[in-house]
Protein backbone atom coordinates (compact mmCIF):
# COMPACT_ATOMS: atom_id res chain seq x y z
CA UNK A 1 0.00 0.00 0.00
CA UNK A 2 1.36 3.65 -0.43
CA UNK A 3 2.99 5.17 1.89
CA UNK A 4 1.64 8.36 1.62
CA UNK A 5 -2.14 6.94 1.13
CA UNK A 6 -1.14 5.85 4.96
CA UNK A 7 -0.23 8.83 5.83
CA UNK A 8 -3.15 10.32 5.15
CA UNK A 9 -5.50 8.18 6.52
CA UNK A 10 -3.31 8.71 9.77
CA UNK A 11 -3.99 12.15 9.13
CA UNK A 12 -7.60 11.73 9.03
CA UNK A 13 -7.60 9.85 12.02
CA UNK A 14 -5.46 12.69 13.90
CA UNK A 15 -7.74 15.54 12.51
CA UNK A 16 -10.97 13.95 13.34
CA UNK A 17 -9.55 13.11 17.53
CA UNK A 18 -8.48 16.79 17.34
CA UNK A 19 -11.79 17.99 15.73
CA UNK A 20 -10.15 19.68 12.73
CA UNK A 21 -13.07 19.86 11.39
CA UNK A 22 -11.34 21.87 7.72
CA UNK A 23 -8.82 19.28 7.30
CA UNK A 24 -10.79 15.68 8.35
CA UNK A 25 -12.88 16.74 5.12
CA UNK A 26 -10.79 17.45 3.36
CA UNK A 27 -8.51 14.35 4.36
CA UNK A 28 -11.93 12.39 3.46
CA UNK A 29 -12.59 14.19 0.21
CA UNK A 30 -8.90 13.32 -0.69
CA UNK A 31 -9.06 9.94 0.17
CA UNK A 32 -12.40 9.62 -1.95
CA UNK A 33 -10.92 11.02 -4.81
CA UNK A 34 -8.12 7.97 -4.86
CA UNK A 35 -11.07 5.77 -3.46
CA UNK A 36 -12.09 6.25 -7.16
CA UNK A 37 -9.27 6.36 -9.06
CA UNK A 38 -8.44 3.19 -7.47
CA UNK A 39 -12.01 1.49 -8.91
CA UNK A 40 -11.31 2.91 -12.19
CA UNK A 41 -7.57 0.94 -12.42
CA UNK A 42 -8.87 -2.02 -10.82
CA UNK A 43 -10.97 -2.24 -14.20
CA UNK A 44 -7.91 -1.77 -15.66
CA UNK A 45 -5.19 -3.94 -13.95
CA UNK A 46 -4.96 -5.18 -10.03
CA UNK A 47 -3.95 -3.54 -6.98
CA UNK A 48 -3.61 0.20 -5.70
CA UNK A 49 -2.54 3.16 -6.45
CA UNK A 50 1.41 3.82 -5.63
CA UNK A 51 2.58 6.80 -4.11
CA UNK A 52 3.23 8.35 -7.07
CA UNK A 53 -0.73 8.34 -8.61
CA UNK A 54 -1.17 9.54 -5.57
CA UNK A 55 0.53 12.49 -6.17
CA UNK A 56 -1.49 12.62 -9.37
CA UNK A 57 -4.82 12.87 -7.28
CA UNK A 58 -2.96 15.35 -5.00
CA UNK A 59 -2.25 17.49 -7.65
CA UNK A 60 -5.71 17.08 -9.43
CA UNK A 61 -7.18 17.83 -6.29
CA UNK A 62 -5.44 20.91 -5.36
CA UNK A 63 -5.91 22.75 -8.73
CA UNK A 64 -9.57 22.03 -8.39
CA UNK A 65 -9.40 23.69 -5.39
CA UNK A 66 -7.48 26.52 -6.62
CA UNK A 67 -9.73 27.19 -9.32
CA UNK A 68 -12.34 27.08 -7.80
CA UNK A 69 -11.14 30.22 -5.04
CA UNK A 70 -10.72 31.86 -8.29
CA UNK A 71 -14.29 31.90 -9.46
CA UNK A 72 -15.74 32.41 -6.12
CA UNK A 73 -13.68 35.62 -6.11
CA UNK A 74 -14.71 36.21 -9.14
CA UNK A 75 -18.09 36.01 -8.14
CA UNK A 76 -17.96 37.61 -5.11
CA UNK A 77 -18.26 34.59 -2.59
CA UNK A 78 -14.90 35.94 -0.59
CA UNK A 79 -16.28 33.30 2.48
CA UNK A 80 -16.30 30.06 0.01
CA UNK A 81 -13.17 30.98 -1.89
CA UNK A 82 -11.51 31.19 1.72
CA UNK A 83 -13.13 27.92 2.31
CA UNK A 84 -11.20 26.68 -0.57
CA UNK A 85 -7.99 27.67 -0.46
CA UNK A 86 -7.66 26.31 3.25
CA UNK A 87 -8.46 22.82 1.30
CA UNK A 88 -5.83 23.67 -1.04
CA UNK A 89 -3.40 24.61 1.74
CA UNK A 90 -4.34 21.54 3.33
CA UNK A 91 -3.97 19.46 0.55
CA UNK A 92 -0.42 21.01 -0.12
CA UNK A 93 1.15 20.05 3.48
CA UNK A 94 1.12 15.88 1.41
CA UNK A 95 2.68 17.51 -2.36
CA UNK A 96 6.49 17.65 -2.98
CA UNK A 97 7.98 20.85 -2.50
CA UNK A 98 7.34 23.10 -5.14
CA UNK A 99 9.75 24.40 -7.32
CA UNK A 100 10.19 28.22 -7.62
CA UNK A 101 10.09 30.23 -10.76
CA UNK A 102 13.98 30.31 -10.98
CA UNK A 103 14.22 26.50 -10.98
CA UNK A 104 11.18 26.06 -13.54
CA UNK A 105 13.09 28.50 -15.47
CA UNK A 106 16.44 26.60 -15.28
CA UNK A 107 14.79 23.45 -15.86
CA UNK A 108 13.05 24.50 -19.15
CA UNK A 109 16.68 26.58 -20.00
CA UNK A 110 17.91 23.10 -20.08
CA UNK A 111 15.62 21.12 -21.93
CA UNK A 112 15.56 23.89 -24.60
CA UNK A 113 19.37 22.62 -24.80
CA UNK A 114 18.39 19.06 -24.46
CA UNK A 115 15.96 19.00 -27.46
CA UNK A 116 18.20 21.80 -29.63
CA UNK A 117 14.61 24.06 -29.82
CA UNK A 118 16.47 26.60 -29.09
CA UNK A 119 14.87 29.36 -31.61
CA UNK A 120 12.85 27.18 -33.02
CA UNK A 121 10.02 29.13 -31.96
CA UNK A 122 6.48 27.72 -30.85
CA UNK A 123 6.58 24.77 -32.76
CA UNK A 124 9.15 23.18 -30.34
CA UNK A 125 6.63 23.67 -27.62
CA UNK A 126 5.69 20.19 -27.30
CA UNK A 127 8.74 18.74 -27.12
CA UNK A 128 10.38 20.53 -24.80
CA UNK A 129 7.08 20.00 -22.42
CA UNK A 130 7.52 16.22 -23.17
CA UNK A 131 11.39 16.91 -21.36
CA UNK A 132 10.04 19.05 -18.41
CA UNK A 133 7.14 17.01 -17.41
CA UNK A 134 8.85 14.28 -15.98
CA UNK A 135 10.79 16.42 -13.97
CA UNK A 136 8.42 18.72 -12.25
CA UNK A 137 5.61 16.75 -12.15
CA UNK A 138 3.89 17.40 -9.26
CA UNK A 139 6.15 20.18 -7.94
CA UNK A 140 4.61 22.75 -10.08
CA UNK A 141 2.09 24.14 -11.62
CA UNK A 142 1.33 22.99 -15.32
CA UNK A 143 0.40 26.70 -16.69
CA UNK A 144 3.26 28.22 -15.17
CA UNK A 145 5.69 25.61 -16.81
CA UNK A 146 3.87 26.23 -19.92
CA UNK A 147 4.13 29.91 -19.61
CA UNK A 148 7.75 29.79 -18.97
CA UNK A 149 8.30 27.70 -21.90
CA UNK A 150 6.21 29.87 -24.27
CA UNK A 151 8.41 32.94 -22.86
CA UNK A 152 11.99 31.31 -23.37
CA UNK A 153 10.92 29.95 -26.58
CA UNK A 154 9.47 33.12 -28.58
CA UNK A 155 11.61 35.25 -26.12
Amino acid sequence: MAELKERLRADLTTAMKGRDDVRASTLRMVLTAISTKEKEANRETAGELGDPQVVDVLVSEAKKRRESATAYDEGNRPELAEKERAEAAVIADYLPEQLSAEEIGEIVAAAIEQTGSAGAGMKAMGPVMGVVQPQVKGRADGAAVAAEVRRQLTG
